[in-house]
């Protein structure tokens, strides 16, 4: 939104989407935090409340940049941002798995849910409403202090019990094959293991790809700054937080399995609102509406997609796994999404959203499969 207000072109704001590719490569390093412990606080909140000051002074640093005259600096210290990011989720989801039982991580990812779409509210339509008044600069500088809520919640949270583990082995080519290798070949040597890699690149591929350009496209549209905040705010949070609720009552009722298939087809619907919404351009009632449809619809696909996942890792190897499947699940937005603005340049913006809303397809195909060859493990 920020380089969309700046007038950069489609092109260069659609490679912004690259800029996160730390989430991608995240299992590179995520087995250094199972292996490591600091000599504070524990294995994870020891690490967690170093990650989350480096993660508020980036955020600050951030706010202090020109894109407008220095875009390499700015996208530089947003690449940074976005490794500490990822860093830090990778903390946290290792913290979840490993605090709470089999039976509870449904009910988990649902607050998990709830807190981190709370926050982007408030990082996203907040900030997009704030600058209008101020500046984007003090709007992400607010955004830094808002962060010290991360250091405070991990001093007043438990420890997870530190797993039995073999003593690791000495010298970098072993701690290599012990730390990533292992834990990938752990992975890939189950049944199905290839189909299901297939499931989770592909299970995002139309949300990702449409994510990049609703900046642009709003703009396009002939929406402000100020319509776009009000279309992100509490009435999208409200249905982001119906959505990770029921998406936890559905997996419970039929199954993670057959929960992903209903929360796809809720999001294949939803994407089917962007095209729509060119029907009324700036009218503020049906952004709202595609806002409110596409927010239920992500968190609820999104709950039972991060139990799936979840369910998968062993327990040996949770954070190097967890990471590595995470990763596979954001390829589609950091490969294809990076292409998108040239494709929406190209094609027009409604036959692109067009296109997005179709390619959820190949990801239900694909779960039909696991469902009939390679059942999802339930929580039990």
């Amino acid at each position: 939104m920020w380089l969309s207000t700046d007038h950069l072109g489609l092109g260069v704001i659609g490679l912004t989407a690259n800029i996160s590719l730390a989430y991608t490569l995240k299992f590179l390093w995520a087995p250094f935090f199972d292996d490591v412990a600091p000599p504070w606080l524990g294995r994870r909140r020891g690490w967690l409340l170093l990650v989350q000051a480096a993660l508020l002074a980036c955020i600050a640093a951030l706010g202090l940049t020109e894109p407008l005259f220095h875009p390499g600096l700015t996208l530089a210290i947003a690449g940074l941002l976005a490794f500490i990011s990822a860093s830090q989720d990778i903390l946290i989801d290792a913290w979840r798995i490993e605090l709470f039982a089999p039976r509870e991580q449904g009910t988990a990812l649902a607050g998990y849910v709830w807190g981190y779409r709370g926050a982007l509210m408030v990082s996203g339509a907040g900030v997009i409403a704030l600058s209008a008044k101020t500046g984007w600069h003090i709007a992400i500088l607010l955004v830094a202090a808002l962060a010290l809520t991360g250091p405070i919640t991990t001093l007043l949270a438990p420890e997870p019990e530190v797993p039995a583990r073999a003593l690791a082995p000495r010298g970098y080519a072993a701690h290599f094959v012990r730390a990533i290798i292992a834990p990938a070949r752990e992975f890939l040597t189950r049944r199905g293991a290839l189909v299901i890699v297939a499931f989770i690149i592909l299970f995002r591929l139309g949300e990702a790809m449409a994510s990049v350009m609703l900046a642009p496209y709003y703009t396009y549209l002939g929406f402000d700054r100020a319509a776009i905040a009000i279309a992100n705010g509490p009435a999208a949070l409200a249905a982001t937080l119906a959505g990770a609720a029921l998406g936890g009552v559905m997996v419970a009722r039929v199954g993670v399995g057959r929960g992903l298939l209903i929360g796809m087809t809720f999001q294949t619907i939803a994407l089917a609102m962007y095209p729509a919404l060119a029907w009324f351009p700036g009218h503020p009632g049906m952004l709202v509406a595609t806002s409110i449809i596409e927010s239920f619809a992500e968190t609820f696909e999104y709950a039972a997609f991060l139990t799936y996942i979840s369910n998968l890792c062993a327990p040996e190897h949770t954070a190097a796994q967890y990471a590595l499947l995470s990763s596979l699940a954001a390829f589609a937005l950091h490969t294809v999404g990076g292409l998108t603005g040239f494709i929406a340049a190209r094609m027009g913006f409604v036959p692109f959203f067009t296109m997005t809303m179709f390619a959820a397809l190949p990801a239900m195909a694909v779960m039909l499969v696991i469902l009939r060859y390679y059942p999802p493990r339930e929580s039990k």
